[in-house]
């Protein structure tokens, strides 16, 4: 029964409860005063019938009897007071702002004397898919910025389809903005990726904790407060936990020089009239690449006139049968100011010496 077997108890023992048969009645009757609701996914802000706005307005929405009571349009009743969540707020707002089911139960405490509302949820395992899985439709490789989020789509051969996307974020102001910010564009990410049908997004695996001191940097005062402002380890912790509703696998990729080898092979190619690429676009592309195996350089442009040795091989020339990167440069064994040739054949006699010695060194 409601209020339990343990308070129904505690009726036969008042005396040893401490409690006087109002106090007991009291307690009884608050275990009936309580609203519950299912959450439902896909709903506005994940329930239909106890809907919490991510600024803590409640609403409620009144079966057909009472709909007479409603103070807001379709029939639904607005609380005065606003709601907060101290515990794992940060998760109930993405879980809020992506429209993912939450359970509400709305009770009153009869000790404290107050209304209190309950949110909770069903936190999905993180799966791991194999890496084949996740290649067989591309990736989204992302490239995060001080002020968005740089995107670009890729197919499993490695190759730029469509243009770039932004996402644009402000950190500045209180770190309830700041967090509603990151947690908008992590949502519009995953919404985007969700449509493109890729099923992976790949993202550096950056890690600022030894990265913004002075020994590292030096004065460059300004930079190091730039990386002490970008929340890495959050956002990483965001976007695994809203990527596993959405079932979209992360993969970490190490950061080294991808803006330098976006920025130098990949930008000015996918640049055009109708296309205006950043060296974060491009290192977005060389994200991409590394999370599906492939190398970020490009294949070097041929010989201007024709594919003819006239000027000479491609600068990192490929094999005949490699299809999937190039490889090395071939070093330079025949140098043209060398007088001895590979095959180590001489083709003068050494001249005899004309240095003029002196007679004293010789001691004669």
């Amino acid at each position: 029964m409601r209020g339990g077997r343990k308070l129904l108890n505690t009726r036969h023992h008042l005396d040893e409860a401490g409690l006087s048969e109002a106090e007991w009645r009291a307690r009884w009757e608050s275990a009936r005063w309580f609203l519950s609701a299912d959450g439902e996914s896909g709903k506005r802000w994940g329930n239909e019938t106890i809907r919490v706005s991510p600024d803590g307005e409640v609403s409620i929405r009144l079966p057909a009897p009472l709909a007479h009571l409603a103070n807001a349009r379709h029939g639904r009743y607005v609380l005065a007071s606003r709601v907060r969540f101290r515990h794992r707020g940060g998760e109930w707002a993405d879980r809020v702002a992506g429209d993912r089911a939450v359970a509400y139960r709305i009770h009153y405490d009869v000790a404290r004397g107050r209304w209190y509302l309950d949110a909770s949820w069903t936190r999905p395992a993180v799966r791991t898919m194999p890496w084949e899985a996740v290649r067989a439709a591309g990736v989204v490789g992302v490239d995060f910025n001080a002020d968005h989020l740089a995107c670009y789509r890729l197919d499993t051969h490695g190759n730029p389809v469509g243009d770039p996307h932004r996402f644009w974020f402000d950190l500045s102001g209180t770190a309830d903005h700041r967090d509603a910010q990151i947690r908008h564009a992590l949502t519009r990410l995953l919404h985007w990726a969700t449509r493109t049908g890729v099923k992976a997004i790949a993202v550096e695996d950056l890690d600022f904790t030894a990265e913004k001191t002075r020994e590292k940097h030096g004065r460059r005062k300004r930079f190091r407060r730039l990386v002490s402002g970008m929340p890495t380890g959050r956002l990483k912790a965001r976007l695994v936990s809203m990527a596993a509703e959405t079932d979209l696998a992360i993969v970490a990729v190490a950061p080294a020089y991808t803006s330098r080898w976006g920025s130098g092979p990949w930008r000015k190619p996918l640049t055009s009239g109708k296309r205006t690429m950043t060296r974060h676009d491009a290192a977005a592309v060389a994200i991409g690449r590394r999370a599906l195996g492939h190398p970020i350089r490009r294949r070097t442009a041929p010989p201007r006139d024709d594919r003819s040795d006239r000027r000479g091989h491609r600068t990192a020339q490929a094999a005949s049968g490699a299809r999937r990167r190039d490889g090395n440069r071939p070093p330079a064994t025949d140098h043209a100011h060398r007088s001895v040739p590979p095959n180590g054949t001489r083709t003068r006699e050494p001249s005899a010496s004309t240095t003029v010695r002196d007679a004293r060194s010789t001691g004669t």
